[in-house]
């Protein structure tokens, strides 16, 4: 096992820093677990270019944590579409226990990733190995995070999003106008918000189709 530099900036402490509430003591394992896990996986294939404990944590760790933290009370499905190294489905189960998550991920070696992560952290999601867009059900909310060409993704992605669910998008602000022109005027979208603990991240949310006349979409999170 890794050990941290004792010096090092702990989850909570990066977490109190972007404005974040901290995390229980098993939540904090289950975390370190995971990026051990990571960590062994990236020195075989490449998992997530960034390969330092502090850059996973303050990238990934507290950006999916903030996305998490975001998601609106009533979901209890979730799909992480194109799911990588687990950003942010992992996060999302650990930090939401009450969420049933599902991991997309057509990769093989990814996948079996990700099928070590849920086995060892015990948390309540399962891994689905193909496309995406193959599964052939619908989710309270889709999370879709650094997948290739986002804007076509997300396109693809509506269609697996429950009438009135969340779409939501760990973007930059530079892809909006692109993401919001592919969505057409299927998804109602919410104001992009800077994700918490990120320079550059945005995170984009709407719902689909069927919502109320005045109903006021959630905010993220800011780190300030």
């Amino acid at each position: 096992m890794t050990v941290a530099d004792p010096e090092s900036e702990s989850l909570n402490d990066l977490l109190g820093e972007s404005g974040l509430e901290t995390l229980d003591n098993s939540q904090i394992a289950e975390f370190e677990m995971y990026l051990e896990l990571i960590l062994k996986w990236n020195s075989r294939f490449n998992l997530t270019a960034i390969r330092d404990r502090e850059g996973i944590l303050r990238r990934h760790f507290v950006e999916c944590t903030a996305c998490a933290r975001f998601l609106p009370s009533g979901v209890r499905t979730l799909l992480d579409f194109g799911s990588g190294a687990g950003f942010p489905g992992i996060p999302i189960a650990i930090c939401r226990p009450e969420i049933k998550v599902t991991l997309a991920e057509s990769q093989a070696k990814k996948a079996g990733f990700l099928h070590e992560v849920v086995r060892t952290l015990g948390v309540d999601a399962k891994v689905f190995v193909g496309r995406a867009e193959s599964i052939g059900s619908c989710f309270d909310c889709v999370t879709l995070r650094a997948v290739d060409q986002m804007s076509n993704a997300v396109a693809a992605a509506i269609p697996l999003v429950a009438s009135g669910g969340a779409l939501v998008a760990m973007t930059t602000e530079g892809s909006l106008a692109q993401i919001m022109g592919k969505a057409g005027e299927s998804v109602h979208w919410g104001v992009p918000r800077q994700i918490a603990g990120s320079s550059q991240g945005v995170l984009l949310s709407g719902f689909r189709e069927t919502v109320p006349r005045g109903t006021v979409l959630p905010n993220v999170p800011r780190g300030t």
